[in-house]
């Protein structure tokens, strides 16, 4: 499985995305993460991104929004089913477990 964090230079939430997402997959030797940082929206748009952070995982986003236009902007997220009413700057942990062990 490879994962790519689609990103804005200098965007907190991707951070704190990666950081969650090393920890989630330490013990997985299957999994690659890297990170890719857009410059450009025609570069968003090659890649499919809808604000940082966008991940991907192996090649498309699991939390597709297609309601939300390129650009070199903020993403937000709405909770899953542990926060239904929240809105986040990248999936919680466990709509990010789900994901990754395709169990959503």
């Amino acid at each position: 499985m490879f994962l790519t964090v689609l990103q804005i230079e200098n965007c907190q939430n991707a951070e704190s995305l990666i950081a969650e997402l090393q920890v989630l997959i330490r013990d997985r030797s299957d999994v690659t993460l890297n990170s890719i940082v857009i410059h450009s929206e025609e570069e968003g748009r090659r890649l499919g991104f809808h604000g940082s952070p966008t991940i991907l995982i192996d090649g498309k986003d699991p939390f597709p929004a297609p309601e939300i236009p390129v650009g070199l902007s903020c993403r937000r997220y709405p909770g899953g089913r542990d926060e239904p009413e929240t809105v986040r700057g990248f999936p919680s942990e466990l709509q990010l477990r789900q994901v990754l062990t395709g169990d959503n």
